[in-house]
């Protein structure tokens, strides 16, 4: 005769069954977090979550706009400079700023919280991109890129991570349509520097001597995005005063403070809360999600070693993990060597400087829309997150190879635009779907090493871009391939959240 079914099998009162509800982890610990995920549904939507949602995607904007900052500036610093030093120089400082920041900020987000993490990375970046903009050499300059890349990288891991762990069920797939912000932040870029990058006045000739006086426009872009960045920062702080997650809060184990912060959400907003301390307490003692020492290296272990707790959490960190390598590889590789390429084919894509801003401001525009779509997409029974994922990357894929086509400079503009909006269908999916299977105790950990792959990919194709032959076609089929078999491995991820809440 069956015994009666398990308790996290079945539907909660007001929603489904929790991701890793079923994977053996700790029963006691899986017991309160479907109690917390039920609270989270009970109280639903509030004026809380949409201060969230914009705050959050701020860090999202920020990230992009860091990313393309260095792009936008580093030629026109390089010829002041001299021209003397490493060329890709701003490119690997970005990575390596990001690579560090994402590793750092997301295992001090599962050590000592995210608060912390959320409140001080976005300061880090701001002041960083301020005080790059005065910088009088490369190496200098090069420095102070990384920082920005390092306060930015990591914010980019907490934006999700927050948002999710107070999203309610039925809301999760906003955190797909939150990746519109990464859109927003690289159209901002596009705009700056089509301010101060096009007049003459603040940039020198190319046959005149380059010096600080005549070649102010790459440094106004840094003082302009860092003065951004630091409102933005100023914002967190004041607006949305974030708690601490109640879902950090039960991985310490103190259910008093993640009943205290329902509660305080329930009055200030007049909504409902059923979840005590007393049933949290009736499903037993959980196993601690932390070392007895937090500052160790054992601290550190454990939270790696969550992400392989069982065989198919580990497999589904690994495929995570892979997804943003390939992604990290095959997009910057596809554009380093994209203008080689068309140029031996013939291609006359010659535009001026006021055409090539309003050009880059455009595909940046598209890019926010596909993250819209994505939103959608991924609520659908029938596509889910893996699915969106999937048809994302093929789309792109499909781009790429028509792209070696282009002649003209109107063709390029288009399939810019329409490589934009299809990539961020996929990577804006990816970016939640990522924190969404990902254990809650080490959640930011995991989603830090998965932003780590991307970037030292990012470092790779840099410096491929300096040693190999740019006038082949290999590389362009190499990354479209990356694309089809991105989707394929999307596919078949172990986990599909759509009708499910976040453990």
């Amino acid at each position: 005769m069956d015994g009666p079914p398990h308790p996290l099998a079945a539907h909660g009162p007001f929603g489904g069954e929790d991701i890793l509800g079923l994977q053996d982890l700790d029963p006691a610990m899986n017991l309160k977090m479907h109690l917390v995920n039920d609270a989270i549904d009970e109280i639903g939507w509030t004026p809380y979550h949409t201060k969230l949602f914009f705050l959050n995607g701020f860090g999202y904007a920020v990230d992009s706009l860091t990313l393309l900052l260095q792009s936008v500036i580093a030629s026109p610093a390089f010829r002041e400079f001299g021209k003397g030093g490493y060329e890709k120089g701003m490119t690997v400082s970005t990575y390596v700023g990001m690579l560090v920041g994402a590793l750092f900020w997301g295992l001090s987000a599962d050590v000592v919280g995210r608060r912390y993490a959320f409140n001080v990375s976005l300061l880090v970046c701001s002041i960083s991109a301020i005080v790059a903009g005065g910088m009088p050499n490369w190496p200098s300059l090069g420095f102070f890129i990384a920082m920005v890349g390092f306060g930015g990288g990591g914010n980019l891991i907490m934006d999700t991570t927050v948002f999710l762990e107070y999203l309610p069920s039925n809301k999760q797939w906003v955190l797909t349509l939150m990746a519109a912000w990464w859109g927003f932040g690289q159209a901002i870029t596009g705009f700056i520097a089509w301010g101060f990058l096009v007049p003459d006045r603040w940039n020198c000739k190319p046959d005149e001597l380059c010096t600080m006086e005549n070649n102010m426009g790459w440094r106004y872009v840094m003082f302009t995005s860092g003065a951004l960045v630091f409102v933005m920062s100023v914002l967190r702080v004041t607006v949305i005063r974030l708690r601490e997650t109640p879902k950090y809060l039960l991985g310490l184990g103190d259910d008093e403070k993640v009943v205290q912060t329902f509660q305080f959400l329930a009055s200030k907003y007049n909504r409902p809360c059923s979840i005590t301390v007393a049933k949290l307490g009736a499903c037993g003692p959980a196993a601690g999600a932390h070392s007895k020492r937090r500052l160790s290296l054992n601290e550190t272990m454990v939270h790696l070693r969550g992400l392989f707790s069982t065989k198919r959490i580990a497999i589904s960190t690994l495929m995570i993990w892979l997804s943003w390598a390939m992604i990290g590889l095959a997009y910057p590789l596809f554009y380093v060597f994209l203008p080689s390429y068309l140029a031996s084919r013939g291609a006359s894509l010659k535009v001026s400087t006021l055409d090539q801003w309003r050009n880059y401001a455009l595909t940046n525009i598209s890019s926010i829309f596909g993250p819209v779509l994505a939103g959608w997409m991924c609520n659908l029974p029938l596509l889910g997150r893996r699915y969106t994922m999937l048809i994302g990357a093929f789309t792109t894929a499909g781009f790429f190879f028509a792209y070696t086509s282009v002649r003209t400079a109107a063709q390029d503009v288009g399939f810019s635009c329409a490589i934009g909006f299809s990539l961020n269908v996929y990577y804006g999916t990816l970016y939640a779907y990522t924190p969404e299977v990902l254990p809650s105790a080490h959640r930011a950990t995991g989603n830090g090493v998965a932003v780590a792959c991307n970037r030292v990919m990012g470092i790779l194709s840099a410096v491929i871009a300096t040693v190999a032959n740019t006038s082949t076609s290999a590389p362009i089929y190499i990354c479209g391939g990356l694309l089809v078999a991105m989707g394929l491995v999307s596919a078949v991820f172990p986990f599909e959240p759509y009708g499910k809440r976040s453990s």
